[in-house]
């Protein structure tokens, strides 16, 4: 089944051309030919941080947003309240990543997916982008701006269709904000390349950079894998031990949503071994910054993850 997408594209001298979806790019569940029909604002419920702003951004004045995990909230352990439920219920539109990193919580949120409008953002980009974990795709996308680009592709595509009569709307704000994503990409690109290739090393506490290392060419290692479920065995963190001396890595990262239990393990190995290593500045991973501030947004999170990665390696 395929929509057939309302309204028509204006082109305006001077400003950004409205992004325009292909007419023959969106799957869905059995709830895509739902029309809003109710009053405005929409009211949306998204999972994670990086899905709510994506929705806030695109949906502009006609969407209200609600995130149901918030600052250091670690979505690969959330488990799902009778309160959640309510929330995703009483939605008009639900927004996810998918891909598992919503865990448990992905059951409901399909289940929910096939009688009300929702987009699973992340499970929209194409399959030959994905990096894969033991036959299962890594659900870090927003590490790589160019992928959760896409991801926004599947947001404004959704919406456009829920509700057409703000469809130029969609477009238009879309449009605006996946050129500042361009310009997020470019100065992630042209940032981390004033570091010398052989010092592009970062470790972390899960195995959350896979997509940011293969975009801006970082060598990058986690103590556990793609989800904090995975242990780190004694193995592991001893040839981490061993790596982080040989190559001379002078700091390693903390994430604001996963235990620093592991790293500090590291740390104490190497010093065991009189090589000293630092805990760099806290990078977001999972989970955006406070609300209100810069980190509490997609862009200003990706930018403070840079410029600490820089700073430290430097």
């Amino acid at each position: 089944m395929r929509w057939a997408l309302i309204g028509t594209v204006v082109f305006t001298s001077g400003c950004i051309e409205p992004y325009q979806p292909p007419h023959d790019s969106l799957t869905h569940s059995s709830a895509a030919d739902q029309l809003y029909q109710g009053s405005y604002p929409i009211r949306a419920t998204a999972t994670v941080g990086m899905v709510a702003d994506l929705v806030r951004n695109i949906g502009g004045e006609w969407v209200k947003v609600d995130c149901l995990m918030g600052p250091g909230v670690d979505p690969h352990r959330y488990k799902t309240t009778p309160g959640d439920v309510r929330r995703l219920r009483s939605a008009d539109f639900i927004a996810f990543s998918g891909l598992h990193l919503e865990g448990k919580m992905a059951e409901v949120l399909h289940r929910l997916g096939a009688y009300k409008a929702s987009v699973a953002a992340a499970e929209a980009i194409d399959e030959s982008l994905l990096l894969q974990e033991e036959g299962a795709a890594d659900p870090h996308v927003w590490f790589d701006v160019s992928l959760w680009k896409k991801a926004g592709e599947a947001v404004a595509e959704r919406l456009i269709a829920f509700d057409p009569p703000h469809s130029e709307d969609y477009r238009r704000n879309a449009a605006s904000y996946f050129k500042q994503l361009d310009e997020l990409h470019e100065y992630a690109k042209r940032t981390l390349a004033t570091i010398p290739k052989d010092r592009r090393v970062m470790v972390t506490a899960h195995d959350a950079f896979r997509y940011f290392g293969r975009a801006y060419d970082v060598e990058v290692r986690g103590i556990q894998g793609i989800s904090t479920d995975d242990e780190a065995g004694v193995k592991h963190v001893n040839d981490l031990v061993q790596f982080l001396i040989e190559r001379k890595v002078k700091a390693v990262f903390v994430e604001t949503s996963v235990s620093d239990r592991n790293l500090r393990a590291v740390l104490e190995g190497c010093q065991s071994h009189g090589w000293k290593v630092e805990l760099g500045s806290e990078l977001y991973s999972d989970a955006l910054g406070d609300e209100g501030a810069p980190e509490g947004t997609y862009i200003g999170m990706v930018r403070h993850n840079i410029d600490a990665i820089v700073e430290a390696l430097k």
